[in-house]
Order: structure tokens, then C-alpha cells, then sequence
């Protein structure tokens, strides 16, 4: 009878202790994004959204560059050979075929040729000017949304723990720690996904940055060739 009883404690003890033992709570991404409440999941829309305009902007700026960066290696050696013969029509012509900033500075000044050096080269930098322009188009706005995006969450943050503690204050002493808690990490959770938008759009930007300088570099470039072909002797 005694061998009974003690299997009987035993097995009430082992109960009692895995009573005891914490278990351990799952939490998927969606339920702590949308377990903000109202105001919450308010933020975390204009978040997302600032996300799809930084990728969308990012995407439509990088193929638009990246189409302006395209121009055949030997587009420079047939303008230089139009001219030297005496050919400025069919210079003009492949300009206009060539879809790049390049060809639009060439045509510019191919079209002042005969006229005083120092006005070409002022039609060309209001040329580049114009180009460097429609390359910089929306690029800016990347550059807000990585400034707006994390502010957007740390508003989120402050509204979160605002509502925490008058949580705590309407609770009278009484609230639980577990319904703090969860205020709390609801409320950091805008300052994660605010700081993920705006790391995002500011490598975008930077990374837009880079690519556009190398196309104004080129453009410079191929301007310089063709002045010092109209300075060449005949």
C-alpha cells in the first residue's frame, strides 16, 4: 500500500512541476504586426506603403538609368567621321536614332556647329543640365522616405507606450505584466519595421546616386570628345 501512495505523490509532484515549468509562447510576424490595435496597424499601413514607393521608385529610376547608361562604343568614332567628311545631316540623323543623354548633347551641338566655341559648349551644359534632370526625376522622394520611414515608427513607438501606460494608470496598480508587456513590444515593433523602410530607401537612393554620376561622368566625357573635335585642325 505504501509503494502506492509514493507513486502517487510521485506523480503528483512531477505534475505539479511541469505545472510550473514556463511554456513557451509562439508569436508569428502578421499577429505582432496587426496586435497594435487601431492605431498600430494605422502605422504599419503607411509604413508599408512608404516600403512599396521606396521599391517602386527604386526599380523605376534604376531602368530608366540604366537605359540613359546604354550607348554603342562606337557612336563617337561615326560622329567624328560625319563631320571630318562634311556629313552634319547624317551626324544629326544618328543622333536622333540614339536614344541616350550622350546623343541628345552631341545633336545640341552638332546643331550649333559654325557658331562661336564657347556657345556650344554653353548649349551643351544646358543640354546636360536638362538630362541630368530627367536622371534625377522622383530620386528625391527615395531620399525622404528614408527620413520619413523610421520617424513614421518612432511615432508609433511613442503612441504605443502612451497607450501602455494609461493602461497601467486606468488599471488602478492592478494590471498585469503580461498586458504591459505586450504594449510594449507591439510599440517597438513600428520602430523595427520603421528602421527596415528606411534603410531600404536609403541604400536605394545612394545606390541611384552612384549609377547617375557614372552617366553624367560619361556624358562629360563624350562632350569633351566632341569639342576637341571641333578644335581639331582641318
Amino acid at each position: 500500500m505504501s509503494l502506492f501512495l509514493q507513486a502517487d505523490s510521485l506523480a503528483v509532484a512531477n505534475q505539479v512541476l511541469a505545472d510550473a515549468q514556463p511554456t513557451e509562447q509562439t508569436l508569428s510576424i502578421w499577429s505582432l504586426l496587426t496586435s497594435g490595435g487601431v492605431g498600430g496597424i494605422a502605422i504599419m499601413i503607411v509604413l508599408f506603403v512608404l516600403l512599396f514607393g521606396a521599391f517602386f521608385l527604386y526599380f523605376e529610376r534604376l531602368m530608366a538609368i540604366n537605359k540613359a547608361s546604354k550607348i554603342d562604343n562606337n557612336f563617337m568614332n561615326n560622329i567624328k567621321l560625319h563631320i571630318m567628311s562634311g556629313k552634319i545631316d547624317s551626324a544629326k540623323m544618328l543622333c536622333a536614332q540614339t536614344d541616350s543623354p550622350v546623343a541628345r548633347l552631341i545633336e545640341k551641338g552638332i546643331s550649333r556647329i559654325g557658331k562661336p566655341l564657347e556657345d556650344i559648349n554653353t548649349a551643351i551644359e544646358n543640354a546636360g543640365n536638362l538630362e541630368l534632370y530627367k536622371l534625377e526625376k522622383n530620386t528625391s522622394m527615395l531620399a525622404t522616405i528614408s527620413g520619413a520611414g523610421p520617424m513614421v515608427g518612432f511615432l508609433g513607438t511613442v503612441v504605443g507606450m502612451i497607450l501602455a501606460f494609461h493602461k497601467m494608470a486606468s488599471g488602478g496598480g492592478q494590471i498585469e505584466v503580461g498586458a504591459l508587456a505586450e504594449g510594449i513590444y507591439t510599440a517597438m515593433t513600428t520602430t523595427v519595421v520603421g528602421l527596415v523602410v528606411g534603410i531600404i530607401a536609403y541604400v536605394g537612393y545612394n545606390h541611384l546616386v552612384v549609377k547617375t554620376n557614372k552617366v553624367v561622368n560619361q556624358m562629360e566625357a563624350n562632350a569633351v570628345d566632341f569639342l576637341d573635335l571641333l578644335n581639331e585642325p582641318v
